[in-house]
């Protein structure tokens, strides 16, 4: 990727431009922090929850909120530390942790709740729906609705093996690819079983990413971190 495609990017990225998205499709997106509460109030799966208050013993490596990811960019704001799931996905991914120490074991979260015009970027950067949403439909991470994480060892935090790294755009990262060590099918399987007993869906293409069922249900959302966290007061 060429540094002027990274700046074009950063700059959408940073001001939520989507040039020409209109254009091609419109879907309904909700960017009213006011709007989400109502509906909240109306429906309590609907409402935002932050995980790192909510599930404590989670660890987090935001990896949009740095460099460390696959345009080695900041995609989300610099000091991003809080992300966020819709009550039901966040009540089962506190029960995947509960199992999960359980056996010595523990979560770290990659990414939840991502805003609609990041998924925008994505797109114009990848564009292939096999490995980034295209955003006439949105993503589940939009929807509040989809988690990529890992399993990590208790005590030290050290990740398992899973065969690749995260966003590894490769049939390497896919679910059906059987060329890995016992170890590695060994530790996806416990992170897919466990993700699965609880309700969540796996994703065929990446190992790291489940998503809640039936996403229609959820609106797509623009709302930015620094807004969502005036939910909590």
């Amino acid at each position: 990727m060429t540094q002027l495609t990274r700046s074009i990017l950063l700059g959408l990225l940073i001001f939520g431009g989507e040039p020409g998205i209109h254009a091609q499709s419109n879907p309904r997106v909700c960017r009213n922090l006011s709007e989400l509460r109502r509906a909240a109030q109306k429906d309590e799966s609907q409402r935002m929850v932050e995980l790192r208050s909510h599930i404590p013993s989670l660890l987090f490596e935001l990896r949009y909120a740095g460099p460390n990811n696959f345009i080695h960019q900041n995609l989300y704001p610099a000091r991003t530390r809080h992300t966020y799931l819709r009550q039901q996905p966040a009540e089962a991914l506190k029960k995947v942790q509960e199992e999960l120490q359980q056996k010595g074991f523990g979560l770290k979260i990659w990414d939840a709740y991502r805003p609609y015009h990041v998924t925008v970027a994505f797109w114009k950067l990848i564009g292939d729906e096999r490995y980034v949403a295209n955003p006439a439909k949105g993503s589940g991470h939009n929807r509040g609705i989809a988690v990529d994480l890992t399993v990590v060892q208790a005590g030290n935090g050290l990740e398992l093996d899973m065969g690749t790294e995260f966003d590894h755009f490769s049939d390497t990262a896919h679910h059906s690819f059987r060329s890995l060590p016992s170890k590695v099918l060994e530790n996806r399987t416990l992170l897919r079983s466990t993700m699965e007993k609880h309700g969540f869906k796996y994703y065929e293409e990446e190992w790291w990413h489940y998503s809640w069922p039936e996403p229609t249900r959820y609106e797509l959302l623009d709302i930015s971190f620094n807004r969502l966290k005036r939910l909590r007061r």
